[in-house]
């Protein structure tokens, strides 16, 4: 058996072989619907898989990476080599308790956490009912909206090291800044997040969150395939009315754009491939830095490139 062949079976042993398949396209596991095949795609169930699934990559020097929903990704269209490890609805249990914590597992969506914590009466996480993603890929990139962000409600974050420890973050620890984190300096993979939400009227809280959700929808692409925000906000800036400014709005290579609806965004038109979302953020890079003498950050992840 060849090397492939016995990482294969490893897997299998580790997590089943019903959750691993092999070249399995990222386009179906990906909201800009856009990815060529994960050489393994592996969906554990519990933290002993996950720490099994780290121990093999490292003992074979094979890269692993981890998804959740996978909305802030763009994976290459020649495919992704080593182990995309999905960490979504297989790993996604949420607890609510009485003193206003939620534990919740990294594959956890944000919206169903929002729920659920509507449900219960606590307030704070309003602003990311409708983050597309996991609250794993939350933490990672201290996601926020609205004025909101992880960070100002996370309280721990339980992470995976690459050596193969288990370790619990406190939100110090976790040193969050705009978009960036410790765990996304160290290649931590996050577990599970533990929030402090505060008591309210769960008829207030919801009337908040469809506030939140008609403004998302009145103003961002919603209705097309994309990563969410494609650039890091400038500081100083915005990163959509320097694109407008730049006279990029509605741009397009092949079946990628810059959304007409919203500037921020880079929307699959239908069948765009990465070479062409690529192209679209250096063209749009390139205008921003010629106009405003500012260099605009993807936000999005970009693998296999």
């Amino acid at each position: 058996m060849d090397a492939c062949g016995s990482l294969t079976r490893c897997l299998q042993d580790a997590v089943g072989c019903e959750n691993v398949l092999e070249q399995e396209p990222l386009c179906r596991h990906t909201t800009f619907q856009i990815g060529g095949p994960a050489q393994w795609l592996v969906l554990p169930r519990e933290e002993s898989e996950i720490a099994a699934i780290n121990a093999l990559c490292q003992e074979t020097s094979t890269p692993l990476h981890a998804l959740g929903l996978g909305s802030n990704v763009l994976a290459a269209d020649e495919g992704v080599s080593g182990v995309v490890l999905k960490l979504a609805e297989r790993f996604a249990d949420i607890t609510t308790e009485g003193d206003g914590c939620i534990t919740a597992q990294a594959g956890a969506s944000n919206d169903a956490i929002a729920a659920a914590a509507c449900d219960a009466g606590l307030a704070g996480f309003e602003f990311a009912a409708d983050i597309p993603g996991t609250i794993g890929g939350a933490a990672v990139m201290n996601a926020g909206a609205y004025g909101g962000q992880l960070s100002d409600v996370a309280e721990w974050v339980r992470c995976l090291t690459p050596d193969g420890c288990i370790i619990r973050l406190s939100a110090e620890e976790a040193c969050w800044g705009y978009r960036q984190s410790c765990m996304m300096e160290k290649g931590y993979i996050v577990l599970a997040v533990g929030l402090k939400l505060t008591h309210d009227d769960p008829a207030a809280i919801r009337e908040r969150m469809d506030d939140l959700r008609q403004r998302r929808e009145a103003k961002q692409p919603l209705d097309m395939p994309s990563a969410g925000s494609t650039f890091k906000r400038p500081e100083g800036y915005f990163a959509g009315q320097l694109i407008q400014d730049a006279g990029m709005q509605g741009h397009r290579v092949g079946g990628a754009q810059v959304s007409p609806k919203h500037a921020g965004f880079v929307v699959n038109c239908g069948g765009a491939t990465a070479a062409d979302v690529q192209q679209v953020i250096a063209d749009v890079q390139h205008a921003v830095r010629a106009c405003a003498g500012v260099t605009l950050e993807p936000e999005v992840r970009q693998w296999g490139f």
